[in-house]
């Protein structure tokens, strides 16, 4: 079968000579289809850009990345945002919601930006909202939910695409902890249900949901591992 994430020695160098930084040094990972990885690093570590490589928000400067058995080096920047909104779903610390917007149109976003009809668009939101327990929230707008539900909201956002891959950076940074767990078992749940996640984190008691955990230090995997007791 197909991996979601394929990288093979991917290296990221930004700026040349004397002042360029090396954000990655020949990373390879493989992600397979239903699998829950957490990737793990302090500052500088190169998660941000990982994750920026294998969201499609950025290139690297040499090796091979195929998502869901495409390559993404092959694409010019219009396949690649189309190739983003179908196989990918985002979910960001800040929730990234639009304040004036209701939860349901805000979910629907994706799907205008992908042509989907407005009919449809108002159905397959709806289903996202009540998957995350959101179905009585349809109406309101950012300001009137709790932080726990904004970010509900943009987990419902990054789904309603059907995406290959749920791709989460620092999810759970801006909630308190009784939020914190909400998502986190929101995360257990779509994992049971055969989605594929990767989350970026910083925090153990996050990272413990996965069940695999992968850590970076200065640019290279020193970490690979499976999860035997994973939080579920």
């Amino acid at each position: 079968m197909t991996p979601v994430l394929d990288v093979r020695s991917v290296t990221k160098v930004y700026g040349s000579g004397d002042t360029a930084v090396h954000a990655l040094r020949g990373v390879s990972l493989r992600v397979e289809r239903g699998d829950y990885v957490a990737i793990m690093g302090a500052s500088g570590s190169g998660k941000s850009t990982l994750m920026n490589i294998v969201g499609c928000l950025d290139v690297p400067s040499a090796g091979r990345y195929r998502l869901d058995g495409h390559d993404v080096g092959g694409l010019d920047e219009r396949r690649l945002a189309i190739l983003r909104n179908r196989r990918i779903g985002f979910v960001f610390q800040s929730f990234n919601l639009i304040p004036r917007m209701s939860a349901q149109a805000n979910v629907e976003l994706p799907l205008a930006y992908g042509g989907v009809r407005a009919a449809a668009r108002r159905r397959r939101a709806v289903a996202a909202l009540r998957e995350v327990g959101l179905a009585d929230r349809t109406r309101h707008e950012p300001n009137e939910l709790s932080g726990g539900q904004q970010q509900r909201v943009a987990i419902a956002r990054a789904l309603v695409t059907a995406p290959t891959l749920l791709l989460a950076d620092e999810p759970t940074g801006a909630l308190d902890s009784r939020s914190t767990a909400d998502v986190l078992h929101l995360f257990d749940g779509l994992n049971r249900a055969g989605r594929t996640l990767v989350i970026i984190t910083h925090e153990a008691d996050v990272a413990a949901h996965a069940q695999r955990i992968v850590r970076l230090v200065d640019g290279r995997i020193v970490e690979d591992r499976r999860v035997a007791g994973a939080v579920r």
